[in-house]
């Protein structure tokens, strides 16, 4: 169980100089589910999922139901009573014992909270066990997107980006983030900023900035340390989801966050693996 800081974690913070913050707010990190967050739970409508498939890759996935699809029985389980889309790879990641990274978002009122554990199968369910769950800064979150309608079609798979998906992530002002450190576990974040703020360099490489954030730095800590991540972007107006896996570098030198207004470090992402799924 993973209550404070790994070592990949420390060393990001050692090197934003933000350790003394760091440690202060370590509070945050608790292996249960405090009261508000569990009302919170129960009242989502989706919830990403990282996970890892067989040969080490890192995904992030989404899971949709009406309110209530979130069951929270005690303050250290959650029961996701969802399957996911045909062609999503976590179908395939779910298995007893394997560690999983959960973030529920409700953009309207740009609350989140994330929680880190292990799953086991339940009847038609889910189950999460878990080992960190923590609360998140708003900064970033658009409160303006509707609650997300995923429209299940087809699932296509590639190893390069085509046009149309390259121009759906440059309009993008919202992604989901999946890392996985073999100790602190799977882990699921959000990203935000302006449309247009993940630059498509070309079919297999993205740039996006990193912005001030809780100072935490999990999935800075993560990549640091095992460069896997999957990246999840959704279309909110089609419900489609485009998900990729590949490998993140952290940049942190003054030429890449020039690029990037209010960066304060460059991530550059080289994919090997797109699923896009929907009409």
């Amino acid at each position: 169980m993973m209550t404070s800081y790994h070592e990949g974690e420390l060393a990001v913070q050692a090197q934003a100089g933000v350790q003394i913050e760091a440690s202060r707010i370590s509070k945050m990190l608790r292996p249960t589910i405090p009261p508000i967050a569990q009302n919170f739970l129960r009242n989502q409508q989706m919830v990403i999922a990282s996970t890892i498939d067989a040969d080490g890759n890192v995904w992030a996935s989404l899971l949709t139901g009406e309110p209530g699809f979130l069951a929270v029985p005690d303050e250290q389980i959650v029961e996701i009573h969802a399957t996911p889309a045909p062609g999503d790879p976590l179908a395939e990641n779910i298995h007893e014992g394997a560690t999983i990274g959960l973030i529920a978002v409700e953009f309207a009122t740009r609350r989140r909270i994330r929680i880190n554990g292990s799953m086991e199968m339940g009847q038609g369910s889910i189950i999460v066990h878990t080992d960190q769950v923590f609360s998140n800064c708003h900064k970033y979150i658009h409160a303006e997107h509707e609650p997300f309608k995923q429209r299940i079609a087809q699932a296509k798979r590639a190893g390069l980006l085509t046009e149309g998906q390259r121009r759906w992530i440059e309009s993008a002002d919202t992604f989901f983030i999946a890392s996985y450190h073999v100790d602190g576990g799977a882990d699921a974040s959000h990203r935000g900023g302006p449309s247009g703020f993940v630059r498509v360099e070309d079919e297999t490489r993205l740039l996006f900035p990193d912005y001030s954030g809780n100072r935490m730095f999990q999935t800075l800590g993560n990549l640091s340390v095992n460069p896997r991540a999957g990246l999840l972007f959704l279309d909110f107006e089609r419900g489609g989801t485009l998900q990729l896996t590949g490998k993140a570098r952290i940049h942190w030198d003054e030429k890449h966050r020039a690029a990037f207004a209010g960066a304060e470090r460059v991530i550059e992402y080289n994919i090997d693996e797109v699923v896009e799924i929907g009409e």
